[in-house]
């Protein structure tokens, strides 16, 4: 059993493919329109053929429940690794987006972590990879 497909919640798909995209550089992999939606996966450019992110509609009013709750509470609804936090965090900064606190480092095993807000209704929480 692998993982290839994880899903993210957003609140408006466009404006979370220009942002998953154009801020944070994933790279689009699927956008098939469904209606009034899209069936839309994107991937790291660094692995393009790994696993893919599905941009998903909040479109369920207990589905936006659960959104809102993670969001008010300062939960992360999924978490990227980085090689390097700080410099995401300036990078990410200088592009606009909004963190909620500066990189924590972590202690012992723990990584150095930051949440940030993807304007789509989540906290994105980045943390450094040990590899």
């Amino acid at each position: 059993m692998k993982i290839t497909l994880s899903t993210i919640i957003v609140d408006d798909q466009p404006k979370a493919l220009a942002f998953y995209t154009g801020t944070l550089g994933f790279v689009e992999k699927v956008n098939i329109p469904m209606g009034p939606v899209s069936w839309i996966t994107l991937a790291s450019p660094e692995q393009p053929d790994g696993a893919q992110i599905s941009l998903e509609p909040a479109g369920f009013p207990f589905v936006q429940e659960y959104q809102r709750a993670l969001k008010d509470n300062g939960v992360p609804l999924t978490a990227f690794a980085v090689a390097d936090v700080q410099a995401e965090h300036d990078r990410l900064t200088a592009a606009g987006v909004a963190f909620k606190s500066p990189p924590r480092k972590g202690e012992g095993t723990t990584p150095t972590t930051a949440m940030f807000d993807d304007r789509c209704g989540n906290w994105i929480m980045i943390y450094e990879d040990a590899k």
